[in-house]
């Protein structure tokens, strides 16, 4: 089965920044995910941050982070936030507003 690629990622770049909280497995099974689908799919165009809200716990507040694993998009907006391991591909591409062909 071909892979699909991203055909258009609007305003360049899409950023992103994944919460996490330690090494547990929903955390570990979020970052998997999350850079499987960024390399297969995104190829480049893309930033990921990978913050743990151990180290980190400002953040939390500071993004109004309430669930982790937490994925937020900041660029292209609109901003957008999603939530769990990330394992359905394609419902994160869609939660992410990115157009795959």
């Amino acid at each position: 089965m071909k892979k699909k690629k991203i055909q258009h990622i609007p305003e360049g770049k899409l950023v992103l920044q994944l919460y996490v909280s330690g090494m547990s497995p929903k955390s570990m099974e979020a970052i998997e995910n999350i850079k499987r689908l960024c390399d297969e799919n995104l190829q480049g165009a893309f930033e990921l941050e990978i913050i743990d809200l151990y180290k980190t716990p400002e953040a939390a507040s500071e993004q109004q982070i309430v669930f982790s694993p937490s994925l937020i998009k900041t660029l292209p907006l609109p901003r957008k936030i999603l939530i769990g391991t990330f394992a359905d591909t394609e419902k994160v591409i869609k939660g992410l507003g990115i157009t795959i062909k």
